[in-house]
Order: C-alpha cells, then sequence, then structure tokens
C-alpha cells in the first residue's frame, strides 16, 4: 500500500471541530494509514466555526481563485491549507464566504437546518474534485466521511465521468446513522440536475432526508463501510440489495487496520466493469 494514494473527504475532522464519531474516525482512518506511508490529502468544507489563527489556516493563491457554478451562480472558490500538528499531514478547506463563512456548521441558533445546505453541499463536492485537479494529484482510492461530503460519489460518476485523473479511482462511503432530521431543500433535486445529470440518477433525491442522501451516495459508490452500529431496516435492506461491496462496523480500536485491510483486500482488487 506504500505507493497508494488515498483521499479522504469528510464533512468533519478533528481537531477542527468538535470530537464526533464521524471527525474522529475521518482523522483516526487518515492518520494510519499516513503512518504506513500511504499518501494522504484530506479535504473538508472550512466552516466558520473553524479557529484560523489557532489551527493555522492560510489561503493558497494558486489554487484558489475560479468560480463553480451552482444553480447558475457564478461562486468563488477560496482553499485554504492547515497542518495537522505532529502528525506532518495535510488538510484542505474548501471555503466560500456565502456557504462558509457563518458560525456555525448545519443549522441556525434554533437548530433548523439552512435553507442552502444543499447548495453547500454541491459546492463542496465541486470544490474538492477542482481543487484535486489543480493539484495534479490522482487518488487510488477517495473515502467519503458525512452527509456533507456524500454528493461526491455521484459527482464522480456523473458530472466528473470524462475527468482522467479519476478513472482508475475507487470511492469508498463511510455510513454514519442521526447526522441530521428532516429534509434539505426541495430544490435540491432541481440544482443537482441543472449540473445535467440525469434523472435517474438523482432519484432519491426527490425526497432529500438523510437516509435518501444516504442511498445516492450507496449507489454511486464502488464499496460502502458502516461507520455507526445502528441503521434503519430499511437502509440496511436498500444496503444488501444494492449489491455494494460492504464493511461492517468495526469498534474504535480496531477500526484503523480494520479499514486498511479492506481497502487492500477487496477495494483494490476490484475490476473496473
Amino acid at each position: 500500500m506504500k505507493d497508494k494514494r488515498i483521499l479522504y473527504v469528510s464533512s468533519e475532522v478533528i481537531p477542527y471541530l468538535p470530537e464526533t464519531e464521524l471527525s474522529s474516525t475521518a482523522f483516526n482512518v487518515a492518520k494510519y494509514a499516513h503512518s504506513k506511508g500511504i499518501q494522504t490529502r484530506i479535504f473538508m468544507p472550512r466552516f466558520g466555526v473553524i479557529n484560523e489563527r489557532r489551527h493555522q489556516l492560510h489561503e493558497v493563491i494558486r489554487l484558489s481563485g475560479m468560480n463553480l457554478i451552482i444553480n447558475d451562480m457564478d461562486m468563488p472558490l477560496i482553499i485554504k491549507v492547515a497542518s495537522i500538528p505532529k502528525e506532518r499531514m495535510q488538510v484542505y478547506f474548501i471555503d466560500n464566504d456565502e456557504y462558509f463563512k457563518r458560525k456555525a456548521i448545519y443549522t441556525d441558533e434554533d437548530d433548523k437546518l439552512f435553507a442552502d445546505n444543499d447548495e453547500r453541499m454541491i459546492f463542496f463536492a465541486k470544490g474538492v474534485v477542482e481543487t484535486v485537479k489543480k493539484l495534479n494529484w490522482a487518488p487510488d482510492i477517495i473515502h467519503v466521511h458525512g452527509w456533507m461530503a456524500s454528493l461526491l460519489p455521484l459527482y464522480l460518476r456523473e458530472y466528473y465521468k470524462e475527468e482522467p485523473l479519476f478513472a482508475e479511482s475507487k470511492i469508498v462511503t463511510s455510513l454514519y446513522s442521526n447526522e441530521f432530521e428532516g429534509e434539505l431543500s426541495q430544490d435540491f433535486f432541481k440544482k443537482v440536475q441543472f449540473d445535467k445529470i440525469e434523472n435517474a440518477s438523482v432519484a432519491h433525491l426527490e425526497t432529500p432526508t438523510q437516509e435518501n442522501i444516504l442511498k445516492n451516495a450507496i449507489l454511486n459508490s464502488d464499496a460502502i463501510i458502516k461507520g455507526s452500529n445502528d441503521f434503519s431496516s430499511d437502509l440496511e435492506q436498500f444496503i444488501t440489495e444494492s449489491g455494494v461491496m460492504v464493511l461492517d462496523y468495526q469498534s474504535e480500536e480496531l477500526l484503523t487496520e480494520a479499514y486498511l485491510d479492506f481497502y487492500r483486500e477487496n477495494v483494490l482488487e476490484l475490476q473496473d466493469s
């Protein structure tokens, strides 16, 4: 695995955001892979609650400066980078004042989901891909964590399907339960369709609950990992019927080695259809 490249894309990563099942798993798996000599890059949104001074984030001018089209609007892409202390691991932050400057992550002061979370998801997915293209860094595995990041498999499969940099990349999505209740914007479906992505590919997003967003990610991934231990029977059945390769939930003390074994013995052995 030493000559392999793994791109980790997560909604949350410690130490930049509070410790949760998601943020700690994403960090620990990347850290372990990095310690084994695997080339790693971590991408996450630059939420306004992240203290840029404390964590020494700085803008990368050569990567910033492009605009992404989100639902027919030009949105500037800003790229920031930091190194996790003691680990020598680089973390790239996808930033835009309109989407990420607010001092909150997913919900407002009344604990209601932000109305533009759907656009933030699209911006994050496109921002990751465009930045990796500028880096000219072709990953062997792209490992996605968290619902805010979970449009990336769809965009890689559809919007960027002709992009040669990702032609050999395998997509792994970690699923987490109970990340949000309710639904995102009812216009989510139309905003993804604006990017000329076929109706059948986004059918689950017509009712954009967390579970349906995860179903869309499952169908566009080469393999999935159960990052939590408590999913609904409906989602469990969907996972089984999807035919996608699965790694079952792993306890915290076992997961780093189990994930690396899964990459090596299963994901990298998949043949392109």
